[in-house]
């Protein structure tokens, strides 16, 4: 949804009776004047101009004029400036800047009564919340431009403040047929006053509310109508984005990459951050809807960079989803689980129900303050009320009594209500704090299970990789430790490989004095955890290689630690019933454990199974078949290094 921010596109200034056309006639325009605030007025109507064709050069004109009328006291000019150093930053992503400038010029707007542009820049502060998906507040200050704008009669304020609230309601396909609605009112507006620029936004607005209800045909109307009237404006990339999605739907590639193309030309033109990673994610959607992959990942990757830039969450969580696609179709799966997992978090944040509620509330209360409103007017009339409060004195004093057994119940029922929230509250607190020992404990699938069920069956595992690792000479150098010292030891390797193994997906199982014992694989089967588990394997000796250094040098013993990996199957479950236990059983542990046991220190031992599958992606040293306890001669092989990750498309 395209959001409105009013602008006026003067082709000339005028001073003294002069007219001066251009930049490079400034000086002789400032010449021709005595007066500050008429070269405020130039400076202002330059930085407008320049809206449309250089976004530097229009913040600079406008900080220009924003000093001079400080310095002269012109209030009116204060303002005006802030009005457009704030669209020039809006324009460049720059959200922050753009938001100060626009509340210090609210402040000076409401001290000198301008109410019109008050309501303006309310929209205009809205807009950011817009594009930065926190549509409750954009919403707050949309209603507040949208009452202004009622108050002054204010036509040209009031549409751009429909246009707002329909691009809100036209995020949601449950309130589509209100976002029409809005915008059907706003057009009608914008045809009245015949302005060119609002009926293109609402074009847009009511063409992608089309489009997404697949009416392919309406909407390609309503774009091309958009393009029409903003031509060489800042909406322009918009537009030409737009009909570039709809030639994709209907798979005419060509023209879409065409229209998309030269939408991200504009857009880089005029600077806009926001117009160009959008250009460049529906490129990236039209290379991936033909099969070329690897453009498609080239041109999401620029999308991405400029997204993050300007903290564009609704269209990252577009880029991200379309990268987790691609990656999947160029068999890359390690970078498609990262941005599928990046996808997830940015859903988490962008998921509020609580805004709906609250977008559904504020809009009703509107809507009542205003019948309010109007009934308040149609009663100024000092005779009609003095009747009205005669008809009404017998009912009033036949319903005291009800009303005031009304406020008794209602008073009782509110403390009830107050009541059960405060203890809802509590409850939540403690279910919260449940949910997080619980997690601390067992796999969040396990917990799930657990609170839905009460129970957990256990569960047969045809792949899992298991790792184990053990001190080597742990009795010895136990004994020069007081029993705290050792207690802080072990903790701070056993966090240490917390984080290790969690950065790759796996799971811990438990500890058992100084032995740590982890598995990949479970509880969610992937095909991955051979070569995370391994990767982790290294980067745990190469953490303890530091720690042996530093302990070298600090004249204390050593820590020698032996691994072992194997891949297998195994049964997994919780153990007992008070206190709960994951854990897992079968061979594959058992010749893990033997693994670990014929290793060596500060290497990384694995069995020939899990050789089998990583072999490809690290380099090994075959040690031969060595005895292992209870299981027979086992080959093995130490780990020596990372041959290399498969190569990123960019």
């Amino acid at each position: 949804m395209t959001c409105s921010l009013l602008l006026i596109n003067p082709a000339f200034v005028k001073a003294q009776g002069q007219f001066f056309e251009g930049e490079d006639s400034l000086q002789q325009v400032f010449a021709a004047l005595n007066d500050d605030s008429a070269k405020v007025e130039i400076l202002i109507e330059l930085s407008s101009e320049a809206i449309n064709y250089d976004l530097k050069k229009s913040e600079l004109y406008a900080k220009q004029a924003f000093e001079l009328a400080e310095k002269a006291g012109y209030k009116s000019g204060m303002a005006h400036s802030l009005r457009f150093m704030g669209l020039s930053y809006y324009f460049q992503s720059m959200n922050g800047n753009a938001v100060d400038s626009w509340q210090r010029g609210l402040n000076v707007f409401n001290e000198i009564g301008d109410k019109e542009n008050v309501a303006r820049l309310y929209s205009n502060i809205g807009a950011v919340y817009f594009n930065q998906s926190d549509d409750v507040k954009a919403l707050e200050y949309y209603i507040l431009s949208q009452r202004v704008a009622e108050e002054i009669q204010d036509s040209a304020r009031l549409m751009a403040a429909l246009i707002n609230i329909g691009g809100i309601y036209g995020k949601k396909i449950v309130t589509y047929d209100k976002a029409i609605e809005y915008d059907l009112r706003a057009l009608e507006i914008g045809e009245r006053l015949h302005d060119d620029n609002m009926i293109g936004v609402v074009n847009s607005n009511l063409g992608e509310v089309f489009m997404n209800q697949g009416n392919d045909s309406l909407a390609l109307s309503h774009f091309v109508k958009a393009l029409n009237v903003q031509k060489d404006t800042e909406n322009e990339p918009v537009a030409l984005r737009f009909i570039g999605q709809v030639y994709m739907r209907k798979q005419e590639y060509n023209q879409a990459i065409r229209f998309q193309t030269e939408a991200y030309e504009k857009a880089t033109a005029l600077g806009s951050k926001l117009d160009m990673a959008q250009s460049l994610r529906d490129l990236a959607f039209t290379y991936y809807s033909m099969g070329e992959y690897k453009k498609a990942i080239r041109f999401f990757i620029e999308a991405r960079d400029i997204a993050l830039d300007i903290e564009a969450r609704e269209d990252l969580k577009d880029i991200y989803e379309g990268m987790a696609l691609t990656y999947d179709k160029l068999k890359d799966f390690r970078n498609a689980y990262t941005y599928q997992y990046l996808l997830t978090g940015l859903k988490d944040t962008l998921y509020n129900i609580e805004f709906d509620q609250k977008m559904s509330g504020q809009v009703l209360n509107f809507e009542i303050e205003k019948k309010q409103n109007q009934i308040t007017i149609l009663n100024k009339d000092k005779e009609l009320q003095e009747l009205d409060l005669k008809r009404q004195k017998f009912v009033k004093n036949a319903t005291q009594v009800g009303l005031g057994m009304i406020l008794i119940i209602a008073f009782i029922l509110l403390r009830m209500y107050r009541i059960k929230v405060k203890t809802n509250k509590i409850l939540d607190k403690q279910k919260d704090q449940i949910e997080s020992l619980l997690l601390n404990t067992l796999p969040a699938d396990v917990v799930r299970e657990l609170e839905k069920t009460g129970t957990t069956t256990p569960k047969d595992y045809e792949k899992v990789s298991v790792l184990f690792t053990d001190f080597k000479g742990f009795t010895t150098i136990a004994s020069k430790l007081t029993p705290s010292e050792l207690v802080a030891e072990l903790t701070t390797f056993f966090t240490a490989y917390d984080d290790i193994i969690s950065k790759h997906g796996l799971e811990k199982i438990k500890t058992i004095g100084d032995a740590y014992m982890c598995a990949g694989g479970i509880p969610v089967p992937d095909d991955e955890h051979p070569y995370q588990i391994v990767k982790a394997g290294l980067e745990i000796q190469d953490y303890m290689t530091r720690v042996n250094k530093e302990r070298e040098a600090a004249g204390l013993p050593t820590w020698g630690l032996r691994m072992g990996i194997h891949t297998g199957p195994v049964v997994a479950g919780v153990v007992g019933k008070k206190k709960y236990a994951y854990d897992i059983w079968g061979n594959a542990v058992n010749t893990a454990s033997r693994m670990e046991s014929a290793g060596e220190p500060g290497r990384v031992n694995i069995s020939r199974a899990t050789y089998d599958l990583v072999k490809d992606r690290f380099a090994c040293t075959h040690r031969g078949k060595i005895s292992a306890k209870n299981i027979g001669e086992i080959d093995m092989y130490f780990v020596d290094q990372e041959i290399g990750e498969p190569e990123l498309v960019s």
